[in-house]
């Protein structure tokens, strides 16, 4: 652990973050038991269940979770953090996408990086219905004549979860991580139950059982993979929410409590399933005395609320993070909470899971079927996040290429092997998610592109600072009283509002501050270091504001703090006026140019720039700009 993370994490306050972290981090992968063996056993090929086919699978069950969880994630790929936070787009930011050294990453290697984060929002999707509905369902195992109360329950359980958004996490998440604690517990207890059932099942333990399933049925086995790798489908949130908790307590959370209560609990299920096949249809449930079955369907119910909430959560820090690199036009964003900034809400986002959500839920009708849908998108996002931190390796830490190249060795073909067993559940609804990141990537690559165009046509015809300046000299315009803030690119320009203003009002204020907001590569910037201040003379300053990608900008806040610092002499809320340009795109030529016509449409639905940078609306003057491409 760093010096600065165990200064951040004093060790007084370990258990306590680890128990935290039990509650956000550990939900998805935390409920992988309730449908994860169900699936491997009875999924849409079931299985014989012979006592080597049983072992075989619970053996690839566990070295999964040990290899894929334990070795890469806790091991290496937390490691690579971007100032504290990870996520596959902070790692983007730790890879320089933007070009801000000489050293760029490979075009092919960004795009592959944006289509893994585009897929986590068809995650943002299906997690919430396969968690809550197999959840449900437990209500059939204890009476079957309450199965057709199962469908209505969950889209209750889900409407609620989703209207509950806009209050924040921060109000019930305090209880998030005792929930979860028991819920491992009782997760470890009723594995013991099955185990002490069917001992003979911890063999599986020994990966010979795997290579002899294989051996045995190589094509049967291969097909499983698909649904073990259910078992794995939180690791992406670990290292997604490291920023909030540290290495430290993640992993002493995993190794505590999550592992030992998972594995338990899937040996116990496999030991069930040999002791009683004909009873163990849903082998989660079939561990439940029957008088707990009805408590557990209200426990497993909240628990995957818990998951679905830090999966929601995350598409909604996703969101932000691909606005402020410029991956995604600005959409509302609301702060839930004074005091922890990662607590937003984004009511777009959150309107559009819950009617996706609830669409696949009907769609699919059990989360036997939506099993299908689920793992393929998190499986292609492991390979990207492979490939991803073996850059990583290459370019930040100065790994040799020998040790590079083993890792890929070692990672690389695992997952891969994970990813096409899953694209055999194309057909039967791995598609969605698949359609649902090629949406997104095509949004966020259009609105990149087209932020690109319109940048080089502006760029093209606007004045050097310089040359403005001195042209103030030669032909002085009247001045009036107070401060004018025109919002400038980063460039050494003016922005066209800035020439249209003087052009049509031959008046300029006696104060103008040419400010640019910069989004950083880290994840956040603090308050003392977020100012630049340059005079240029005129009357004219240069400033800049400086974001991390995690933060949201607010430059009324930001001006507040410039006008305590008296950078700028005589600068007065009253007396400042904000000016900002609103771009309108006119198309010509060619019809076919759809990713421009994308991006003007996305931009015409956009938050206005007053809004995104929330500048005060009484004092604030959007001008208009037509650019012709």
């Amino acid at each position: 652990m760093k010096a600065g993370e165990q200064a951040r994490h004093p060790n007084g306050h370990l258990a306590g973050l680890s128990l935290a972290a039990l509650g956000i981090v550990y939900g998805d992968i935390g409920t992988s038991p309730l449908y994860a063996l169900r699936q491997c056993f009875f999924g849409e090929a079931p299985l014989d269940l012979q006592p080597e086919t049983v072992l075989g699978v619970l053996s690839m069950v566990f070295w999964a979770l040990i290899v894929v969880i334990s070795i890469k994630y806790l091991g290496l790929v937390m490691r690579a953090d971007n100032r504290g936070e990870g996520g596959i787009l902070a790692m983007l930011a730790l890879l320089d996408p933007r070009g801000k050294s000489s050293r760029r990453p490979l075009p092919a290697l960004l795009l592959l990086g944006v289509f893994g984060a585009a897929l986590l929002y068809g995650d943002g999707m299906i997690t919430p219905a396969i968690s809550v509905l197999s959840a449900v369902e437990g209500l059939g195992v204890a009476a079957p004549a309450l199965h057709e109360l199962v469908l209505p329950l969950t889209i209750a359980v889900l409407v609620a979860l989703f209207a509950l958004q806009h209050r924040g996490s921060g109000r019930i998440g305090r209880w998030f991580g005792p929930v979860m604690l028991l819920w491992f517990a009782l997760l470890a207890v009723l594995g013991l139950r099955g185990i002490l059932i069917e001992p003979g099942v911890l063999k599986a333990v020994d990966p010979e059982y795997a290579w002899r399933f294989f051996a045995a049925q190589p094509w049967v086995a291969y097909l499983v993979l698909g649904a073990v790798f259910l078992v794995v489908t939180g690791g992406e949130a670990l290292y997604a929410d490291m920023g909030h908790f540290g290495r430290r307590p993640i992993r002493l959370a995993w190794f505590g409590v999550v592992l030992p209560g998972l594995l338990l609990n899937y040996f116990g299920q496999g030991a069930m399933v040999l002791a009683h096949p004909e009873e163990a249809v849903h082998p989660f449930y079939s561990l439940v005395p029957s008088w707990g079955v009805y408590p557990m369907v209200g426990l497993a119910t909240l628990v995957t609320v818990i998951a679905s909430q830090a999966v929601i959560a995350g598409a909604f820090s996703l969101t932000r993070q691909a606005m402020q690199l410029g991956q995604s036009p600005p959409v509302e964003i609301v702060q839930t909470s004074s005091d922890e900034i990662g607590q937003i809400y984004v009511p777009l986002v959150n309107w559009g899971l819950l009617l996706a959500t609830i669409a696949l839920v009907l769609g699919f009708g059990s989360s036997n079927h939506l099993a299908a849908a689920y793992g393929i998108a998190i499986s292609a996002t492991m390979v990207i996040t492979t490939l991803l931190i073996a850059r990583v390796m290459q370019r930040r830490w100065r790994w040799s290429t020998l040790a590079v190249a083993a890792f890929l060795v070692v990672f690389l073909p695992l997952d891969l092997a994970f990813l096409s067993a899953n694209l055999f559940k194309i057909v039967d609804g791995g598609w969605v998610p698949l359609v649902v990141g090629g949406v997104v990537v095509t949004l966020m690559l259009s609105w990149r592109y087209g932020r690109q165009r319109v940048h080089a046509r502006t760029s093209d015809v606007a004045m050097p600072i310089d040359t403005f300046l001195q042209s103030l000299t030669y032909e002085p315009p009247s001045r009036v009283r107070g401060t004018a803030v025109f919002l400038t690119a980063p460039d050494s320009r003016v922005s066209n509002g800035l020439l249209h203003h003087l052009k049509l009002n031959q008046v300029l204020h006696e104060r103008v501050l040419l400010l640019t907001v910069m989004t950083e590569d880290v994840p956040r910037v603090p308050a003392g270091e977020r100012l630049s201040v340059t005079e240029l003379g005129h009357g004219f300053y240069r400033v800049y504001v400086s974001y991390g990608f995690m933060q949201s900008p607010n430059l009324a806040v930001a001006l507040k703090l410039l006008e305590d610092l008296g950078s700028v002499p005589g600068l007065e809320d009253e007396t400042t006026t904000f000016y900002a340009d609103r771009t309108y795109l006119l198309l010509t030529g060619d019809p076919g140019r759809w990713r421009l016509r994308l991006y003007r449409f996305m931009a015409r639905n956009s938050l206005s720039v007053v809004d995104y940078y929330r500048l005060p609306p009484g004092r604030s003057v959007e001008l208009g700009i037509q650019v012709e491409l």
